[in-house]
């Protein structure tokens, strides 16, 4: 079976691409503005040439810091490291970005990837000039891609909120403007839990065929059950908050979670068990809020503290901030804010009492242990709140290859 070329636009820290790669896809090419995740990008594309060439062993080399990026990257081949393209797609850049693609033209299948999504998400619309936003327009740029290499399908992922924004007319548009590439054009919402991935994770899934090849929306294979937080957590090493390790062992050994669903991936140590710290007063907070979760299964909302708590007076707003990942269900939808601070992702575990690890919120979100996210702490936790869970494209890549 031919492995199948995708282009990878607005392709962040690469979460949808691995689950493409995983179902036998070839990248020929990603584009991401973020320079960090374009590093991340390079890194995983790197393991996945010396996975192909029996050489996993410099990769672990580089994960365990025995040698730096430059050096490593020695060891890849130019084309995959360039095959990452730092930029972002306007006006101004596209034509440059075709250039550089110009030896693919005729020779994709499929392109996919879904634009920064903030302008569709509830959380955007406090803006006050959200309908001028760019970015409710990026979907343009992707169809110049569309136009331009003609792949016989298209996979576009972005918020439910891409559905509503200015009264539906963003989205009535967007299907106007596919339809007119040529494709037709299919959604439905999907949630990332029925694949795999321990977290409630609604996304809209836009699927773009051919027209003389319409397969229409395709029905994508759910796992048989739903598995928890606490299964994905369950062999990772205790933290105390500020506590971290760039590679530590696992304490014990994997369950049938981590064995279906290969998270684990064949490697013998964990990455990026790395937590944030704490003052007194937030982990006060947390004590709280996991107690009375974990014992009484209720959210503690922000007036419900004790009042030497407290550090402001609106008990109107946000009342919600500190929230505790559910360990016995699936976790609540990772964002990109938890870069800025923990308090919506507390760790459901009294005892080790801190907000969820870079490794932990990778696990939330299906990355594989030997997925490296690049850049500060800040850096990875952006990466990974804004990505696509990688089982879940996975689920979607399989079909989709299936059809091809």
């Amino acid at each position: 079976m031919k492995n199948h070329n995708f282009i990878d636009l607005f392709a962040g820290a690469s979460g949808m691409s691995e689950g493409f790669i995983k179902a036998g896809f070839n990248p020929v090419a990603h584009i991401e503005m973020n320079e960090e995740a374009c590093f991340t990008i390079k890194t995983r594309s790197a393991y996945h040439y010396l996975k192909s060439e029996n050489k996993l062993d410099v990769y672990y080399s580089y994960l365990k810091k025995e040698i730096n990026r430059e050096e490593f990257y020695k060891n890849i081949p130019d084309e995959i490291l360039n095959s990452v393209i730092n930029v972002e797609i306007d006006d101004n850049s596209i034509k440059d970005i075709f250039k550089k693609l110009v030896k693919e033209k005729g020779n994709i299948d499929l392109i996919i990837g879904g634009p920064p999504c903030q302008a569709y998400s509830l959380l955007g619309r406090h803006h006050d000039n959200i309908e001028n936003d760019p970015r409710n327009k990026l979907y343009i740029q992707y169809g110049r891609f569309l136009k331009e290499f003609s792949p016989k399908a298209f996979v576009f992922e972005n918020v439910p909120g891409i559905l509503s924004a200015n009264k539906g007319q963003h989205f009535k548009n967007l299907k106007t403007y596919f339809r007119k590439l040529g494709y037709e054009v299919y959604h439905d919402t999907l949630d990332a839990s029925d694949y795999g991935v321990v977290q409630a994770r609604k996304r809209i899934i836009i699927i773009g065929w051919k027209k003389e090849s319409d397969f229409g929306f395709p029905d994508f294979e759910k796992s048989e059950k739903k598995y928890t937080v606490n299964e994905a957590f369950q062999d990772l090493p205790k933290l105390k908050p500020g506590e971290g390790y760039q590679y530590i062992n696992y304490k014990e050994q994997k369950n049938k979670y981590l064995e279906k669903f290969n998270l684990r991936n064949g490697i013998d140590f964990v990455t990026q068990h790395i937590s944030r710290p704490h003052n007194k007063r937030d982990l006060a907070i947390y004590k709280t809020a996991i107690r009375k979760w974990n014992h009484e299964q209720i959210r503690m909302k922000y007036p419900d503290l004790p009042e030497e708590l407290k550090t402001h007076k609106n008990e109107s707003s946000f009342i919600d901030r500190f929230k505790v990942v559910n360990g016995t269900g699936v976790s609540h939808t990772v964002v990109a804010h938890i870069a800025k601070d923990g308090h919506y992702y507390i760790h459901p575990d009294e005892e080790q009492c801190r907000s969820i690890s870079v490794r932990e919120a990778a696990r939330l979100q299906s990355f594989p242990d030997d997925f490296y996210f690049e850049g500060s702490r800040s850096a990875a936790f952006k990466q990974i709140g804004n990505a696509v869970p990688p089982l879940m494209a996975y689920a979607i890549a399989k079909k989709m290859k299936d059809l091809l």
